[in-house]
This record gives C-alpha cells, sequence and structure tokens, in this order.
C-alpha cells in the first residue's frame, strides 16, 4: 500500500465498500483512489487484481461508483432509480469477462479473465450492485446517520437498524460528539 493516501475503508459488501473510495460527501470529501495505481490497490486488496491501469479506466471506475452511490441511495430511500444510473451499472457489469468460481473453502471467488482487465473488475462490482440493489441479498440498504457522510451501505444486522456505515470512524465520531457535548453541559460529571 503506498502510505501518503488514506486508508481505505473495507466492508463485507463489495459494491458499497466500492462507494466508500469517496467519503465525507457532505463535508470535507476524501478520495481515496485519487490515482490508478490506488484503484489497482483497492481492487487487489478486495480480490480483483488488476494489472494495470489507465486515468480513462480510472474515471470509468469512479463514474460506476458515483452511479452505484446514486442507485443505492435512492433504493435507501424507496425513490426511482436514476435511469443515467442504472445505465452505467448495466453496461459496466455487461462489459466484463469474470467467473465466479468456488475455492475449497466453500467461499466464492471471482476470476478475471486472463489479460485481467479493469473493466472485468468494475463488470463484478457492478453485478454485485445489482444484487443488493435489486433486493436479491438477505439485508437492506440504509444510509449512514452522520451529516457529513451518508454514504449507501448494506445493512444485514439482525434487526436491520444499523446507523452507520462504519462504527469505527462515523459511529465513533458522534459517539465521541455527544460524550463531549455532554461535558460541557455537565462539567461536574467528568470529576
Amino acid at each position: 500500500m503506498r502510505a501518503a493516501f488514506p486508508d481505505f475503508r473495507l466492508g463485507k459488501v463489495l459494491a458499497t465498500s466500492f462507494t466508500g473510495t469517496l467519503s465525507e460527501r457532505h463535508g470535507d470529501p476524501v478520495e481515496r483512489i485519487p490515482t490508478p495505481h490506488r484503484l489497482i490497490d483497492w481492487l487487489a486488496v478486495n480480490g480483483l487484481a488488476v494489472d494495470s491501469c489507465t486515468t480513462a479506466q480510472l474515471d470509468l471506475a469512479r463514474e460506476l461508483r458515483e452511479s452505484i452511490h446514486a442507485a443505492a441511495t435512492a433504493a435507501a430511500i424507496q425513490d426511482a432509480l436514476p435511469a443515467s444510473a442504472v445505465q452505467v451499472i448495466n453496461d459496466c457489469s455487461a462489459q466484463g469477462r469474470a467467473a465466479a468460481i468456488l475455492t475449497p473453502e466453500g467461499k466464492r471467488r471471482w476470476r478475471l479473465s486472463s489479460a485481467s482487465c479493469v473493466e472485468d473488475a468494475l463488470s463484478v462490482i457492478a453485478a454485485d450492485a445489482i444484487s443488493i440493489i435489486a433486493g436479491e441479498r438477505d439485508g437492506k440498504l440504509a444510509l449512514c446517520a452522520s451529516p457529513t457522510c451518508q454514504a449507501a451501505f448494506f445493512d444485514t444486522s439482525q434487526s436491520r437498524t444499523r446507523k452507520w456505515c462504519d462504527m469505527n470512524t462515523c459511529g465513533n465520531r458522534q459517539k465521541k460528539a455527544r460524550f463531549n457535548a455532554s461535558q460541557r453541559k455537565n462539567p461536574r460529571s467528568a470529576e
């Protein structure tokens, strides 16, 4: 990993983790894939290793990311899916050459074409987005309760009432803010 860049926010759902490569969308945005090499890093961490990435492929990846975010956000608030976002997701899903394979441990992994191009990896991400937006998986799309984040995430908790995209970042930040506010109101409670 290249240390000069912010850490990746890794989740269990590929498509929503990919949308997390741009965080704090309503505050001071943090771009986690600012260069083609950084996209290669993110794909490798998520089991979708590719050999190279051009600036045009990075632009396509960001377009897919924003389309998934727009469609997932619409689905989470039960609004109509934006037609342009649906088109980008479908186009990316159709243009790649990837196959699901079963590992000896009984897990699903993806095998990209022998050329291992970015479009193949993006097709896997688009297919994952389709499965969660279409409601094919057990869980629910939700939006982070942080006013500066509002990332779309896939809630698989038993009660489906999760509030934060990531408890270690957004949730922790909100808990600290509430604690600090209560300390300012009641300074004696800290003694």
